[in-house]
């Protein structure tokens, strides 16, 4: 079963000062809000024996808000106290599947794939759970000790989940085994109304309650804010074909301007030289006098906005609203501000990762140039890779080959394959050695490194150790040219250099290490601004130069050897 329960507000005494009752109190707002917390509600995606994926979406409303019909394919129910439940349609749920309810203060999306694996394979009862936008990819999280110390900072490549305590207040999820329903139930087959009644009535059932913190977004309906954003998002999907369904041509002065997605209720008048801007949503019976502005609000019904009244990022609930603290004078508003009301005003946050077109050198070329050139490479070295490997397993006990995790594109975390240098054990001692590295920032070099072992110094002499990265290559985790991969310790330093230089795969040689001088105290710099460079300046001539240098290079370093 699939429940949306919209609480009282226990801070008041009534309900009618409400963000959601009002959003609910008439359409074409409340089809709106309703169809927004229906599409977030979370979808299975897996097995059906765990989950259950045909029943609607219920939602259940206060009794006294005396919600009109709404507009939605999901059933209405109203409560007075507690929420009625429907026993019969629980027992024809499939035993050991998952039912949900929703707090309907919030229009949570969560990453479900994720959250499937933990419900095909817990044994708990019930789940509480909170949508968390820090677990997000590309999400950084503060780390701090048990006195409250920061730790570090932690980077996030992939959405993620962590346990939670039992939060104090209705969660946005609560997943609740189909077995266990009817033991939750008080009097006449109902759902606690409060939180502390519902924790109270699984303790008195030995039932396991859980909760957790899953990547995720919500919208707060009890705020503007919230309110204004899950409107925003709505509207965005819906098609402009369905904006005009209610728009009366006699009701709308020909002086007037819609622009972008406005979603009209019935019954509205729109006054010459007015100007409305999406995404906005106007209630029915709304009167909008000549010269005023609405951008991104919503208007809620009978509101009559007064002439050369400006509303944006604004919910105006009813006739009452106080003008003078939203009275801006539309004359404030040059001409060049008014046109660029039809953009997107919303600045998204500034996102470092590149990306290429699908059909171009970077975006599928370059893959094609390395998988050739790691096939070439490594067939001319193939016989002699038999005599590196005895070389090896002589001169030290261990592995041939270190395997050292790495970040790779878009941060996703690989084995980087070298053949072994150093003795078994050695890169456990860098730290302890930090103090007398040559170089600066979070790379770490000494002149005759003593962890280095007889064959190994020759093999990074002459960059051999390297070779074996050409089957990570091949395995598309590599490439030939690209930033230097390195561990997620050493990308947190510099976030902007950081996501650009995981916009590509990590290379086997690149431009800092072409360019690079060696500089005391310029190597970290140089390093940010080399691989920023290759990033910005990326093509096939560039990977073809830095190759061509490259190979002279090794070919100069082997040629000392001897």
């Amino acid at each position: 079963m699939k429940l949306i329960i919209i609480h009282k507000n226990k801070n008041s005494r009534n309900d009618k000062g409400n963000l959601i009752r009002f959003a609910l109190s008439g359409e074409p707002i409340a089809s709106l809000i309703l169809g927004g917390l229906c599409k977030e509600f979370p979808q299975g995606t897996g097995s059906s024996s765990h989950w259950d994926r045909n029943s609607k979406v219920v939602c259940a409303i206060p009794k006294e808000w005396e919600i009109e019909h709404i507009e939605t394919t999901s059933q209405i129910i109203t409560y007075i106290k507690n929420v009625p439940f429907y026993l019969d349609v629980s027992r024809k749920i499939k035993r050991n599947s998952w039912s949900v309810f929703a707090n309907g203060r919030f229009a949570a999306q969560i990453n479900m794939a994720l959250l499937n694996k933990i419900l095909v394979d817990t044994k708990i009862d019930l789940l509480a759970v909170n949508a968390e936008p820090e677990l997000l990819a590309y999400r950084e999280k503060v780390r701090l000790t048990g006195s409250n110390k920061v730790a570090g900072l932690r980077r996030y490549y992939s959405d993620s989940i962590e346990p939670a305590p039992l939060p104090v207040d209705w969660p946005h999820y609560i997943f609740i085994k189909t077995d266990v329903l009817e033991q939750i139930l008080v009097e006449d087959a109902a759902l606690p109304g409060s939180f502390s009644a519902f924790l109270e009535r699984c303790r008195s059932a030995s039932l396991t309650l859980h909760a957790i913190s899953i990547a995720g977004m919500s919208f707060d309906l009890e705020t503007e804010d919230g309110l204004l954003d899950l409107c925003r998002a709505r509207l965005s999907r819906i098609r402009p074909s369905l904006m005009s369904d209610n728009r009366n041509p006699d009701m709308i002065s020909p002086n007037s301007r819609l622009v972008g997605k406005v979603l009209l209720g019935k019954n509205v008048h729109i006054s010459p030289d007015a100007i409305i801007v999406g995404p906005t949503v106007i209630g029915n019976n709304v009167k909008i006098k000549k010269g005023a502005v609405i951008n991104s609000s919503i208007i809620g019904p009978d509101v009559c906005v007064p002439q050369n009244q400006v509303v944006q990022d604004r919910v105006v609930k009813g006739p009452r609203c106080n003008w003078e603290h939203l009275n801006r004078s539309v004359s404030n508003f040059s001409k060049q501000i008014i046109p660029k009301l039809a953009l997107n005003h919303h600045q998204h946050a500034n996102d470092n990762f590149r990306s290429w077109p699908r059909l171009s050198y970077a975006g599928i070329i370059k893959r094609a140039v390395d998988c050739l050139a790691a096939i070439i490479v490594l067939i001319l070295f193939a016989p002699i890779i038999p005599f590196i490997t005895l070389a090896i397993k002589l001169n030290s006990p261990g592995p041939v080959f270190f395997k050292d995790k790495r970040q790779g594109l878009h941060g996703k975390e690989f084995r980087c394959l070298k053949f072994r240098s150093m003795d078994v054990g050695s890169d456990k001692i860098q730290d302890r050695l930090r103090v007398v590295s040559q170089v600066d920032g979070p790379q770490f070099k000494i002149t005759d490194d003593p962890r280095i072992n007889a064959i190994g110094k020759f093999l990074r002499d002459t960059y051999i150790d390297e070779i074996p990265q050409f089957f990570n290559v091949l395995l598309g985790q590599m490439s030939v040219v690209g930033p230097r991969p390195s561990p997620e310790s050493e990308n947190t330093l510099c976030p902007y250099w950081r996501d650009a230089r995981l916009s590509v795969r990590p290379g086997i040689t690149g431009l800092w290490q072409i360019c690079r001088t060696r500089r005391p105290m310029k190597d970290f710099q140089e390093w940010i601004h080399w691989d920023s460079e290759y990033i910005r300046n990326l093509s096939l001539r560039m990977d073809l130069w830095i190759s061509w240098q490259t190979t002279k290079k090794l070919f100069d370093n082997f040629i000392r050897q001897f």
